[in-house]
């Protein structure tokens, strides 16, 4: 299907059409999205005036300085819209940040007001959601979407003719490498996939499947500066995990259900599972791999990262990673300790309804989204679990991790082992497994490692001995949180699929 650019004019012109008088789009694409706005309201009756800070009231379409001066100040600007005999549409940028001077606050509502008789527009495009609630509630929310895959290959194609008028570049792309470009650019901001076009030609004036990488480590870097969403490396397979047999064998049989053939034979895509278990049992481990079975990105949202301190921002931020995920897809997006960022949710909230809010909105998405996100979430502490979160057909599957048996934690020394470069036939391998009784997969691997650092200090190598001693110098979490422990098993049983 082509990119069609006016499909969001054509929405925005039907919610005017509707006789919505107040809109308002919350969007890092300032520019993008005011194009989309002067679009629709082009031709159309009342005239379009733009306001900005820096630059006061302007006309709409030429955005030439004229009458209005001394409209820097919003309150100014407002007023003198709601004292014309004649109506204006309004487009703000940036106003919301203003409102909470009580003098711009009553100018806009007066101009709601007359508005509503006159037959005047006011369209808000903000970078956060911080429209007071009496403003929010008169205004209905325009989404302005990332670019889908038509419109990603649109703009590189603009790019890239821009760059060869410039000097002349050489582009040597398969149609692999092309869906590639798309995979890794998507998710992004067009201005974010323009520069990243700029920059991995400007070197050598080429466009070739070496920039691949780059484009990748660029769009982490991206991510990771946003601080909601990150590119996780996922070099696990499932063969890098000791047991789990259960989990390995529900993935096999719908990793065909992925494909289009899958979609033919009438199945649906499964759209993800949730992990509780002990720490350190390899639950984290198992998204990596998940990822790698089902060959699709690997994205971490943290929870954590979501929360702040502006009134409406922290709403904004999970919606705004959310419509990411969904413009990355097809992708494996993980929820890592979901416990922890949804925690005052399950009780009596103490954050104004914050958590509340936050949790109903990740609810809907699971519930309504249609694009092939597969969600992985892990949790420690059940407690601490919306019950809601819980319920039938929120997930595919719930799995209950639980401590490896003896066969598995020989598995497991014999895995790490060998990570290590070292031959697990040379060691014990069952003195070892049952020396680790009660020992997560996480504190099997670090056993190893606190050996190898003390064999490295005194110049000698690593055997079974001194893994023996590291393993009984350390007890495990089971140990020290038997009571805990023995509770969680409990509370699984019946609830939950063992992933053994």
């Amino acid at each position: 299907m082509a990119f069609d650019a006016m499909e969001p004019v054509n929405r925005l012109n039907a919610m005017l059409g509707a006789g919505r008088a107040c809109i308002s789009i919350v969007t890092f694409e300032e520019e993008h999205a005011l194009d989309i706005v002067k679009s629709a309201l082009m031709g159309r009756d009342p005239p379009m005036a733009i306001w900005s800070a820096s630059r006061g009231l302007v006309d709409g379409l030429i955005e030439k300085d004229g009458e209005q001066q001394k409209t820097e100040h919003p309150a100014a600007a407002l007023c003198l819209l709601a004292c014309r005999e004649n109506p204006t549409s309004l487009v703000a940028l940036d106003l919301a940040a203003h409102l909470e001077d009580a003098r711009t606050l009553r100018a806009l509502r007066d101009l709601i007001s007359r508005n509503r008789e006159s037959g005047g527009r006011i369209v808000f495009i903000d970078s956060d959601d911080r429209l007071p609630s009496v403003i929010a509630s008169m205004c209905w929310r325009f989404e302005v979407p990332l670019p889908d895959a038509e419109e990603i290959e649109a703009i590189v194609g603009r790019e890239l003719r821009r760059e060869n008028k410039i000097s002349p570049i050489r582009v040597d792309i398969g149609k692999d490498d092309s869906r590639l470009i798309l995979n890794h650019l998507s998710g992004l901001t067009r201005e974010q996939i323009r520069q990243i076009i700029r920059d991995v030609v400007a070197a050598d004036r080429a466009l070739t499947a070496s920039d691949l990488d780059e484009m990748l480590r660029e769009k982490r870097r991206l991510l990771h500066r946003a601080g909601v969403l990150e590119v996780v490396e996922a070099p696990a397979s499932m063969d890098d995990i000791g047991g789990l047999a259960k989990l390995k064998a529900w993935l096999k049989a719908r990793e065909r259900a992925m494909s289009d053939e899958g979609v033919k034979f009438g199945l649906s895509a499964p759209r993800g599972i949730l992990l509780l278990g002990v720490q350190g049992g390899g639950k984290s481990l198992a998204a990596k791999a998940i990822a790698a079975a089902f060959r699709r990105p690997l994205i971490r949202l943290d929870p954590g990262s979501l929360y702040d301190r502006y009134v409406g921002e922290s709403e904004r931020r999970l919606r705004e990673a959310l419509k990411q995920a969904d413009a990355m897809a097809p992708i494996v997006l993980w929820i890592d300790e979901i416990e922890k960022g949804f925690a005052s949710a399950a009780s009596q909230s103490t954050d104004g309804g914050l958590s509340q809010r936050m949790f109903g909105a990740l609810l809907a998405w699971m519930q309504e989204r249609s694009r092939p996100v597969f969600l992985v979430a892990t949790a420690n502490d059940i407690d601490a679990l919306p019950p809601e979160l819980l319920r039938k057909g929120r997930f595919d599957e719930i799995f209950f991790v639980d401590l490896p048996t003896e066969p598995i934690r020989r598995t497991i020394f014999e895995i790490h082992l060998r990570k290590r470069k070292r031959d697990p036939s040379k060691f014990d391998l069952g003195a070892l497994a049952a020396a680790a009784e009660g020992f997560s997969g996480a504190e099997i691997e670090q056993a190893i490692v606190s050996a190898m650092h003390e064999v490295f200090a005194a110049g000698r190598d690593i055997d079974t001995a001194r893994v023996l001693e590291a393993v009984r110098g350390s007890p495990p979490l089971s140990a020290t949180a038997r009571e805990r422990m023995e509770w969680l098993r409990d509370w699984a049983k019946g609830r939950c699929v063992p992933a053994d």
